[in-house]
């Protein structure tokens, strides 16, 4: 059978119930769109997760306070929570470890927040000039503190843009003003650029102040809440973050790594763990999402067995013809190959559309890969070829004289 003619006898075939044949497509669309649609929610998750976390700083390193995991114990004793760190421990490393672009001290609590009628509860966070630089952090108005201000206790505070709107309702230009932190006055030198994010930590709701400042008039002591560590690239982070364990080791006179009091997370670990969950979660929306493509295999078998039986007559005269059964066969599979064909096609487009009203509806951030439309093409197919293998091979072996007597 010519080519030509195997495709027009298929398309004749699916055409001539399209009622039937839209019924069979249906399950294959809905899983094909489903499958789409869940990747795509789940890889958008991952590369904003990813995303927020690089926003935080490149090539970061953080140092936390506290006891860590020991062996017998089940949770960590106060780790992040403890007084361990001192700003002489960021000087430390800022001096004697190398490949270190910037040392980041930093103290932060939450206070509640005045300025004129209104009020906030949120985080402040003592912190120096290199703040900025370590975490990536702009200004829409103003500037950051100087290292002059650090040294002469200024009462001086950076403020984050949901802070304006908490404050300053009334429109007002921050700059200038004057707000109350813990009933201590401070003036606004300066209003971050919006970092995005509506969690309850999100860098939009932070306050910085001086370090020295806070901990001259805020915590009333000399120990900083953790310490934020740039690398000089990503490939010696893990280099960086061993000098930083044997220093701190060596500085707090502790010789068992084990009861090390205080811990240092890398910003690539961190990464990779939030991607490993998110990839764990892709995968579990699209197996369940592929239960769908399994009904929807059955329901295109179901379909080709039928066609079978009420073409009996006609697969019996083609043979009668001079047919092969190579011929009979190959003609029912690519009829149930482009049954599913077409119908991760129509999949695709609903899916990525599906996408799309996810993403501006419920304002979650998706992504569709071309290696998941590759992908549902490819399924799409092997569902024709496998579903419709049983169906093409039963009518291959119909004999051509009883077919013919077929009522």
């Amino acid at each position: 059978m010519k080519t030509s003619d195997l495709f027009e006898e298929t398309f004749s075939a699916v055409t001539a119930n399209k009622t039937r044949s839209g019924l069979t497509m249906l399950g294959i669309v809905i899983g094909i769109a489903s499958v789409i649609a869940m990747v795509a929610i789940g890889q958008g998750a991952q590369s904003s997760i990813q995303a927020n976390i690089q926003s935080l700083g490149a090539n970061l390193l953080t140092v936390i306070p506290g006891a860590q995991r020991t062996p017998g114990s089940t949770v960590s004793t106060g780790r992040g929570q403890g007084q361990t760190l001192t700003k002489a421990d960021a000087d430390a490393i800022s001096s004697g470890v190398a490949q270190v672009s910037a040392v980041s001290p930093e103290s932060s609590g939450r206070y509640q927040i005045v300025a004129g009628g209104n009020n906030t509860n949120t985080t402040v966070i003592g912190s120096e000039p290199v703040y900025p630089q370590v975490h990536n952090v702009t200004f829409s108005e103003g500037n950051f503190f100087s290292a002059a201000q650090v040294t002469a206790y200024a009462k001086v505070a950076v403020i984050g843009p949901n802070v304006v709107t908490d404050l300053f309702s009334n429109g007002a230009d921050p700059v200038g003003q004057t707000i109350t932190i813990n009933e201590i006055p401070f003036t606004v030198i300066g209003v971050t650029v919006s970092a995005g994010g509506t969690s309850f930590s999100s860098p939009d709701n932070n306050i910085f102040i001086p370090l020295s400042t806070a901990q001259q008039f805020l915590t009333g002591s000399q120990y900083v809440s953790s310490i934020a560590v740039q690398a000089a690239s990503q490939s010696v982070m893990t280099s960086v973050q061993q000098q930083i364990t044997t220093l701190l080791l060596t500085r707090h006179g502790i010789s068992n790594p084990a009861s090390a009091d205080f811990s240092v997370v890398n910003q690539a670990t961190v990464v990779a763990t939030a991607s490993s969950v998110t990839g764990v979660f892709t995968t579990l929306l699209a197996s369940v999402a592929g239960i769908s493509l399994l009904v929807g295999g059955i329901g295109i078998m179901n379909m080709m067995l039928t066609t079978v039986t009420e073409r009996t007559r006609e697969i019996g005269l083609r043979k009668a013809i001079g047919a092969q059964r190579g011929d009979i066969s190959t003609q029912f599979l690519v009829e149930a190959v482009m049954l599913t064909f077409l119908g991760g096609a129509i999949g695709v487009v609903l899916g990525w559309l599906a996408s799309l009203a996810v993403s501006h509806f419920a304002a979650i951030a998706t992504q569709v890969s071309m290696g998941s439309i590759f992908l549902a093409f490819g399924v799409s197919a092997g569902i024709g070829i496998v579903f419709g293998y049983y169906p093409a091979r039963r009518a291959s072996k119909l004999n051509p004289i009883e077919a013919l007597r077929y009522e």
